[in-house]
C-alpha cells in the first residue's frame, strides 16, 4: 500500500552549489525529527524523515551519489543503495545512468531486505542472520575518519563489538585511490546529466511543457521568485554546455571513474585483504538547516560505492549529542546477501537505533 510521495531535495541537489538538502519550490523545507532545526540530508530527504517519524514501515529513495545513504544514516535509518542495474531506472529523473538506483529506507535490517526484495523480485530475508558478524572479514576505510571526535569514538565502540561478535577487522584497509576521482565524477554527471534530462524530458506526456535541460532553465528564471529563492542552478548551466557522450573527455572521465573506484579501488582492497565487507562512518551529525548559506560538510563516505556502481548499507551506530549516526558496509558488485548478513549482525548486537524526540533542537 503506497500512502504517499515524500518531498526531496531540489533537483536531486544537483541544481547549485549552494543548495539546502531537503528543500524543494514544490514542497518547502523537510525537518529532521531528531531535532526540528537540523537537516535531513538529501536527496531523499523526505524519505528519510517519513520513515524515521513512523508515518511509514518504510521507503524508496533514489541515489546517485549518497541519496540514500546520507538521508538514511542522518535519520537514524537503515539504507541499502544496491548494485546499479539490480532494480531498474524506470521512471528515476536522472543524474547518472552508471550511478543511478533506487533502494530501500527503513527502521530495521530486515524490513530494508524485504522492500529491497519487492523492488528486485529477489529473497533477500533469507540473508537475515543475527550472527553475521561471525567469521565476517570486514576492513576499515581509516581515511574516512577524522571528521568529528565523537563519530570517530562511536564507530571505534562499534568495531570493538564487532570484534568481540566474531568478526576478523582488517584495519586500516583504505582504498589507495582515496579522493582522486572526485573531479573526474562530476565531470561526467554534467554529461550523463544533460543527455539523460533531455531524453527523460522529450519522452514525458504531450502535456508536459518543460521538454528539455534548456527549457527548465529558462523556467527556472521565468519563475525564480518560486524556484530560486535561496540558491541559483549553476550546476544546470555547467551540464547545459556540456556536448554529447561521445566527446572525448566524457568518455575518459568515465574510463577514470571505473577504474579508479573498482579495479584500482573497492575490488583492489577487497582483493588484497580477503574481505567480504569494507567499513566507514556514513555520515556526521546534522548540521543546522541554513537557507542563507546551505548545506555544510560534515562527513561521509558514499562516494567509491556510489561511483562504481556498488551495494552499499547503513545501519544507526548511536547517536551524537541526540543525532544518528549511520556505519557503512560496502562492497562487491551484486554483494547485497552478504552485506544484508553483515548489517543484521551488526544490529543484533548493538540496537543502536534510538526513536526521534521532534525536538526543537538537539541535546547539546
Amino acid at each position: 500500500m503506497i500512502l504517499g510521495k515524500t518531498n526531496l531535495s531540489e533537483w536531486a541537489n544537483f541544481r547549485s552549489t549552494h543548495s539546502t538538502s531537503g528543500w524543494s519550490g514544490r514542497g518547502g523545507l523537510t525537518r529532521n525529527p531528531y531535532a526540528l532545526d537540523r537537516n535531513t540530508s538529501g536527496s531523499s530527504s523526505g524519505s528519510g524523515a517519513a520513515t524515521a517519524a513512523n508515518l511509514c514501515a518504510a521507503a524508496v529513495g533514489t541515489e546517485t551519489d549518497g541519496s540514500i545513504i546520507s538521508p538514511s544514516a542522518m535519520n537514524g535509518l537503515v539504507g541499502i543503495k544496491p548494485t546499479v542495474g539490480l532494480i531498474g531506472q524506470q521512471g528515476i529523473i536522472p543524474i547518472s545512468v552508471n550511478q543511478d538506483t533506487a533502494g530501500p529506507m527503513a527502521r530495521t535490517v530486515a524490513d530494508a531486505a524485504a522492500l529491497l526484495g519487492v523492488l528486485s523480485n529477489r529473497d533477500y530475508a533469507k540473508s537475515l542472520d543475527p550472527n553475521g558478524l561471525r567469521g565476517a572479514r570486514i576492513g576499515v576505510a581509516r581515511k574516512f575518519f577524522g571528521s568529528n571526535r565523537d563519530v570517530d569514538a562511536l564507530l571505534e565502540a562499534a568495531i570493538a563489538e564487532m570484534k568481540r561478535r566474531g568478526a576478523i577487522i582488517v584495519d586500516p584497509a583504505d582504498l589507495p585511490t582515496h579522493g582522486k576521482f572526485d573531479d573526474s565524477e562530476f565531470e561526467a554527471m554534467l554529461y550523463e546529466f544533460r543527455d539523460g534530462l533531455n531524453r527523460y524530458l522529450g519522452a514525458t506526456q504531450p502535456n508536459v511543457k518543460v521538454r528539455s535541460l534548456d527549457a527548465l532553465i529558462a523556467f527556472n528564471e521565468k519563475n525564480k521568485a518560486r524556484e530560486m529563492p535561496y540558491f541559483g542552478q549553476e550546476i544546470l548551466l555547467q551540464a547545459q554546455k556540456k556536448g554529447p557522450l561521445t566527446e572525448k573527455a566524457y568518455l575518459d572521465a568515465l574510463a577514470k571513474n571505473r577504474l579508479m573506484s573498482r579495479a584500482q579501488g573497492i575490488d583492489a582492497v577487497l582483493v588484497k585483504d580477503k574481505l567480504h565487507a569494507i567499513l566507514a562512518p556514513a555520515n556526521g551529525p546534522a548540521w543546522f538547516t541554513d537557507l542563507v548559506n546551505g548545506d555544510h560538510d560534515t562527513g561521509g563516505s558514499s562516494t567509491p560505492a556510489a561511483v562504481a556502481g556498488y551495494p552499499n548499507i547503513t545501519v544507526p551506530a548511536g547517536q551524537v549529542h541526540g543525532l544518528p549516526v549511520g556505519i557503512s558496509f560496502f562492497g562487491a558488485a551484486w554483494s547485497e546477501g552478504t552485506l544484508i548478513k553483515i548489517a543484521s549482525g551488526f544490529e543484533a548486537a548493538t540496537g543502536a537505533r534510538r526513536k526521534p524526540g521532534f525536538l526543537s533542537t538537539a541535546a547539546v
